[in-house]
């Protein structure tokens, strides 16, 4: 029995996969990180990064609202998104939003999930601001310089790779990493 499709305005979609066949649908929903549920993104994350994020990343997580995200793929939580706002360099009235995680675990990878994300960030951070709060125009990243699957799927996203830093990330074999942004207008 096919499940049925849930309406992506109301935070879930209707997935289907060229791997897949075309008449099986799959429910997929973007939550709210919460601190009953953090400890699913701990997990999460201790699977997808090879980076040990401390107590501090996580207080910051419950506090961005619609930056972060956790992604259920049929009710089952198999990826998140974290961000965090940062003030833009000279400018009291714009910031920037850094991307500092979004991951999917392996099996479900290619069936749209990081792209939903994504979308979702973008969505909020294109969203107009309260008065006297700052708006966000720049939205960034770090991809280390050898994975090449996050920086295909960064580039047909509309990110592009505006530096090389070298040794960002000085506990890896691979230590380089390119930075990518995408401009908000």
């Amino acid at each position: 029995m096919t499940p049925p499709a849930i309406d992506m305005s109301s935070t879930s979609t209707t997935t289907t996969t060229e791997d897949k066949p075309k008449n099986v649908g799959f429910r997929v929903g973007l939550g709210d990180i919460t601190p009953n549920n953090l400890g699913q993104l701990k997990r999460l994350n201790t699977v997808l990064f090879p980076v040990v994020y401390a107590p501090g990343f996580y207080k910051d997580v419950l506090e961005v609202g619609e930056f972060a995200k956790i992604i259920y793929f049929n009710d089952v939580c198999v990826g998140a998104v974290c961000c965090r706002k940062e003030p833009a360099a000279g400018s009291a009235t714009e910031q920037n939003l850094y991307i500092a995680t979004l991951g999917v675990l392996a099996p479900y990878r290619r069936l749209g999930l990081g792209s939903e994300m994504l979308k979702h960030i973008l969505e909020q951070a294109h969203l107009p601001v309260a008065t006297g709060q700052a708006k966000i125009v720049n939205v960034y990243l770090h991809v280390q310089s050898n994975n090449e699957e996050a920086l295909e799927f960064y580039k047909k996203h509309g990110f592009e790779v505006t530096e090389k830093c070298e040794n960002y990330y000085t506990q890896f074999e691979v230590s380089d990493a390119f930075k990518l942004e995408k401009i908000i207008n």
